[in-house]
């Protein structure tokens, strides 16, 4: 008989996944994928490109760097933050930028600098999904900074199906579901129809296999 889905029964496949992906030489990830049946790989409503907090943390924390200038620069770099002046991005070369924008996860920016760093750095973010991120300037962003080194991008082009890292596999399996949970509500969020009966859920290490999470 097939079980509603619940923290439990996330914690019981992703215990299965991580014995059968174990004995790699390297720390793997964790990963949740959301399969949507019956849709149109086109419709908005399965269209993700976000960022999730993972309430439990990543594991492996995702990569920060800041964009700003006067106050939040010096913020930034006391709490050992990478951080970039906008004129130390103005001086850079288009490969240069490239490797900023394969380097990082996350790019945060001052929010009065949106716009001229959008231009420069927008060119090669935007391929790989990584839009700047503003920042009010009255912002705390160290703390700012923490909580999206805690956070995954959850996005997808057309397809019907959508995916995230949601931790390590030396993480508790219940501290993992808590964050397969927070990234399936936000999935919930948007997708309006019967969650439980029109989606499949799989998790699966980095080098595993999928490992099916049975509901209803």
């Amino acid at each position: 008989m097939l079980m509603p889905l619940s923290k439990e029964v996330l914690e019981d496949a992703i215990r299965k996944a991580i014995e059968l992906g174990s004995g790699r030489r390297f720390k793997q990830s964790v990963e949740l994928q959301v399969v949507f049946k019956g849709v149109n790989p086109k419709d908005p409503e399965i269209k993700f490109r976000e960022a999730v907090y993972l309430p439990k943390g990543a594991g492996k924390p995702s990569k920060i760097v800041v964009v700003a200038d006067g106050e939040m620069l010096l913020k930034a770099r006391e709490a050992g933050i990478d951080a970039y002046s906008s004129e130390e991005i103005k001086g850079m070369s288009k490969r240069q930028i490239k490797k900023l924008a394969r380097q990082y996860d996350f790019v945060l920016v001052k929010a009065d600098l949106m716009a001229q760093m959008g231009r420069i750095l927008g060119p090669a973010l935007g391929p790989r999904g990584k839009a700047p991120i503003p920042v009010p300037a009255n912002a705390d962003i160290a703390v700012i900074a923490k909580r999206y080194s805690n956070s995954v991008r959850l996005r997808n082009k057309e397809q019907a199906w959508v995916g995230c890292r949601i931790g390590t596999e030396d993480m508790s399996p219940s501290d993992l579901a808590e964050n397969a949970l927070a990234v399936i509500e936000r999935i919930r969020a948007k997708y309006k129809r019967p969650f439980e009966t029109t989606t499949k859920l799989y998790v699966k290490t980095t080098m595993g296999v999928p490992v099916e999470v049975y509901t209803i």
